[in-house]
């Protein structure tokens, strides 16, 4: 990569970090307002996870659709509208009066993150970085998606606890609209030259990729990679708070995880340069499985839950680098967007379960062991399928580059 390469790319991979940053930031510190919110609003622990549930439905459903349009006519104008709808998104979390308008608000968010998250932010870095580079700067990338969560949840958590909730959903607004200007600066990547592909449509794409035994597998574990992170953001502060537990030790938690899963995904970037990217995957989803159920298996304890925090932020979001490398290896860029959504739809199906599904647990049992240990079932499953079943890493000769003429 030429210096004037490389100064052309630092500023698309800064401001995708920093997009990224506070999309997935603000999602994974929404479970902070489930206390406030459900008694101001006169809401169940269902109710409000119901509306998590529709955001991540809403975020499943539309990546993919999404994805195919920025593969097909720019990364920017997707990211720019996806930053739009989070800021209304958050205006109208902010102005609630109840379930519908919660809900409503939850819709929006699935719609700005899916232009703002992992996926495309993550497709622009791809896009941005060379091949031989490119598992690790993806490591980087993903790394700042947990800053974003490391400086918001004590920030939110402080206003919580000496102003109305409403006040929260305000820093949010402010927050959103500075996701804006990031999502300009990334979409410059449209201009960078890109390797000459054999062009496939969405379509054609994804069906080759559903044919594929490794993105198959990929997809269906991924179902469990969003479950327990879902039962964790959303459900952990209330678990905590029924426990007894200081409010705001909840939130040091989510800061901890987003502090310690910077070095995990950079850890994670750089493990998948040098090894099996689904072997990686498996172990992931074996290890969170592993720290849930030590963590669920005792009471609660300050201690005890910044350790839980601690390790599972080095488990955290380190497949985001992983997942998206792999799909790179094995498809090339041309319609990695499109196929991140396809496998974000079962992602969030996922998440679906994690969020919705804990809630209901706890509305009908006031407890929180079914759910767990479901979780923890699951990740085992999960795990052992992916390093089984998950591939080698390779490359598919439909998407690779094309050869040079003449």
């Amino acid at each position: 990569m030429t210096a004037a390469t490389r100064a052309n790319t630092l500023p698309i991979l800064i401001a995708a970090s920093v997009m990224m940053s506070l999309a997935m930031g603000m999602r994974q510190c929404l479970g902070l307002f489930l206390p406030p919110m459900t008694q101001a609003l006169s809401m169940s622990a269902s109710d409000f996870t119901f509306a998590i549930a529709v955001q991540n439905i809403v975020w499943g459903l539309a990546q993919a659709p999404l994805g195919a349009v920025a593969d097909r006519w720019g990364l920017r104008p997707v990211m720019v509208l996806g930053a739009a709808a989070y800021v209304a998104a958050m205006a109208v979390m902010a102005s609630a009066t109840g379930l519908s308008t919660f809900i409503l608000a939850q819709s929006l968010i699935g719609i700005g993150i899916a232009c703002t998250g992992s996926s495309l932010a993550m497709t622009a870095a791809a896009r941005a970085a060379s091949p031989e580079r490119r598992s690790m700067i993806l490591g980087i990338v993903g790394a700042f998606s947990s800053v974003g969560t490391l400086v918001i949840a004590p920030a939110l958590q402080g206003l919580l606890g000496v102003w109305d909730w409403r006040w929260g959903a305000l820093l949010f607004v402010l927050l959103a609209a500075a996701m804006v200007p990031a999502a300009l600066v990334t979409g410059r990547v449209d201009r960078l030259p890109q390797p000459a592909l054999q062009r496939a449509s969405a379509a054609a794409a994804i069906g080759e990729a559903l044919r594929n035994r490794r993105f198959v597998v990929l997809c269906c574990t991924h179902f469990v990679c969003g479950l327990q992170l879902i039962f964790i953001n959303t459900h952990l502060p209330n678990y905590l708070a029924i426990c007894g537990m200081d409010p705001m030790l909840g939130a040091a938690a989510m800061s901890i995880i987003g502090g310690i899963n910077i070095a995990g995904c950079l850890l994670a970037g750089w493990l998948g340069q040098r090894y099996l990217k689904n072997v990686l995957l498996g172990l992931t989803y074996l290890a969170r499985s592993a720290v849930l159920m030590i963590y669920f298996m005792m009471p609660p304890t300050p201690a005890t839950t910044i350790l839980f925090a601690a390790a599972m932020g080095m488990l955290w979001l380190g497949v985001i680098p992983l997942v998206s490398g792999y799909v790179a290896d094995l498809f090339g860029t041309r319609n990695m967007a499109t196929l991140l959504g396809v496998s974000f739809v079962i992602h969030q199906m996922g998440s679906v379960v994690g969020a919705w599904g804990g809630g209901m647990i706890f509305d009908m049992f006031g407890n929180y062991d079914l759910a767990w240990r479901f979780g923890v079932s699951l990740g085992i499953v999960a795990g052992l399928v992916q390093i089984l079943f998950g591939g080698p890493s390779g490359t598919w000769s439909r998407t690779r580059p094309a050869a040079a003429t003449g």
